[in-house]
């Protein structure tokens, strides 16, 4: 393995052993909290833009393979572990993950005490930093951090966006048969693609909604044209990277949405948009909530889902003032979900479609369906 260098905006600087792709890149880091599916949170476009710290110590064993794809590609900025297994060993697998990484442009860090550096980021919040394996003095990579833009003044949705509208066509994946489980569509969304991970896709064609995906830069007079000739049902917003306030155009056009009275449905980026579109602006979270095992309480039925999350960003208490907070984050009583009052609009930050995690949430899918009907 060859030497990798790391830098941090607190002065932070580490060496570790590269196993990915070469070269120098800069991005925030956060840290993930999932035991499994790193191949899906790589492949998460929400990531864009972030380096993914593993608070789960063995990355490697399951090797990658083409179905687990969450996207096209990977796009986070690289992964940082603290034992990478070379070795893998299941009957999924087409390549290891070190191939999957030089394949994907992605850096690949292991050697590194991973628990320390979750905890540093825990008590100092995220943070930019550089990775190289080109360049190993702290000066040279101060320089390039210094020089380079902070993570809340990119617009990364147009790097993970499609750029042209299609129709997905398939559903969940079903592992007893190895395929894509059969269903029948009864519905049509347009799915704004944001950055959309495949199986939130997947779970919509499950409960029968055809979703037509579409770029960000949509136009809301097409939506609300093709509303009012009954040819779609609905809309959906989708997760995405990045500081939700950068996405002024895209605010303006759901704002057109919700006076059209479209029913409309987002997770997490979607959530944070549709709060913004109201007039709630979203802040940012200390270091955020990445993983498969944070507690969300439903305050409708009183239960509490085990959820996957992926968001460094929430919305704030005052939107109580218009929408019903409808779930709630029990690690920092943050909000996890929202109906608004007067509009047939609903939204959660966590990630009902999970891969990887649990998937105690994904009824929200069939809400939105029995919404639409």
């Amino acid at each position: 393995m060859r030497a990798v260098y790391l830098y941090f905006e607190n002065g932070l600087f580490l060496q570790g052993e590269s196993f990915g792709a070469e070269g120098t890149s800069v991005g925030e880091m956060v840290f993930n909290t999932s035991m499994t599916g790193y191949q899906e949170i790589i492949s998460d476009p929400s990531y864009a833009g972030q380096f993914v710290i593993f608070s789960m110590p063995e990355i490697g064993i399951v090797g990658t393979n083409p179905l687990d794809m969450e996207s096209r590609a990977g796009f986070c900025k690289g992964i940082i572990v603290r034992h990478y297994n070379g070795f893998y060993s299941n009957f999924r697998a087409k390549e290891s993950l070190s191939a999957f990484l030089q394949a994907q442009n992605i850096l690949g860090i292991t050697g590194i005490d991973t628990r320390s550096l979750i905890k540093t980021i825990r008590n100092n919040g995220a943070m930019m930093a550089v990775a190289s394996t080109q360049i190993a003095q702290p000066q040279e990579l101060q320089k390039i951090l210094e020089k380079s833009q902070a993570i809340e003044n990119i617009h990364l949705v147009p790097e993970v966006s499609t750029q042209e509208a299609y129709q997905h066509g398939h559903s969940v994946f079903d592992f007893t048969t190895l395929s894509y489980a059969p269903s029948q569509t009864h519905k049509k969304v347009i799915a704004i693609d944001f950055g959309a991970k495949k199986n939130i896709l997947n779970e919509l064609h499950a409960v029968g909604l055809q979703a037509e995906v579409v770029p960000h830069c949509f136009q809301a007079a097409d939506i609300i044209k093709r509303f009012n000739n009954k040819e779609i049902h609905g809309v959906f917003l989708s997760n995405g990277p990045g500081d939700p306030l950068m996405l002024k155009n895209e605010v303006a056009q759901i704002k057109l949405l919700i006076e059209a009275k479209i029913p409309m449905f987002g997770i997490c980026l979607g959530h944070q948009l549709l709060s913004i579109a109201h007039g709630y602006d979203t802040y940012k979270l200390k270091f955020g909530h990445h993983g498969g095992n944070h507690p969300v309480k439903n305050l409708i039925t009183q239960s509490v889902e085990i959820t996957a999350q992926n968001h460094n960003y929430s919305v704030p208490e005052s939107i109580c003032e218009i929408a019903e907070i409808t779930h709630k984050n029990l690690f920092d009583g943050t909000i996890e979900g929202l109906r608004y009052k007067h509009s047939p609009i609903f939204s959660v930050q966590h990630h009902p479609e999970a891969s990887p995690g649990p998937k105690e949430s994904k009824n929200l899918f069939k809400q939105f369906a029995d919404m639409l009907a």
